[in-house]
């Protein structure tokens, strides 16, 4: 079984304290829509709107930049990712990188120490 790994925006977790900082963690994908899914995309956006073509790709492309992110917290061994944000990049019209990044932390059990 996979230890579970916290995951906040936040720099701090309640009730817990950091007691080391393992470094910057990260998970990147760089994902294209596709033929099918960029000509239906183009398609619904001459009508205006949400494109959920698009944004079905770019909600996976964030779910698997997050797995990758929390993998490469588990492998240094952490027990959170504090400050986590995401970021986007196109590299062309229709390929685009996600990146899932944030601050692996080891923490203790309750905050002063006492279990």
């Amino acid at each position: 079984m996979k230890r579970k790994i916290i995951v906040t925006t936040t720099n701090d977790i309640v009730g817990r304290q950091v007691v080391e900082y393992l470094g910057i963690v990260r998970g990147i994908v760089v994902r294209s829509a596709g033929l099918g899914k960029n000509i239906m995309g183009g398609l619904a956006a001459l009508g205006g709107g949400n494109i959920s073509q698009f944004e079905e790709v770019c909600e996976d492309a964030r779910k698997e930049a997050h797995i990758r992110m929390v993998e490469h917290a588990r492998e240094r061994e952490a027990d959170a990712i504090i400050g986590m944000r995401y970021d986007a990049n196109e590299f062309s019209q229709s390929i685009t990188e996600v990146l899932a990044y944030g601050t692996a932390v080891v923490l203790n059990d309750v905050v002063g120490g006492v279990a």
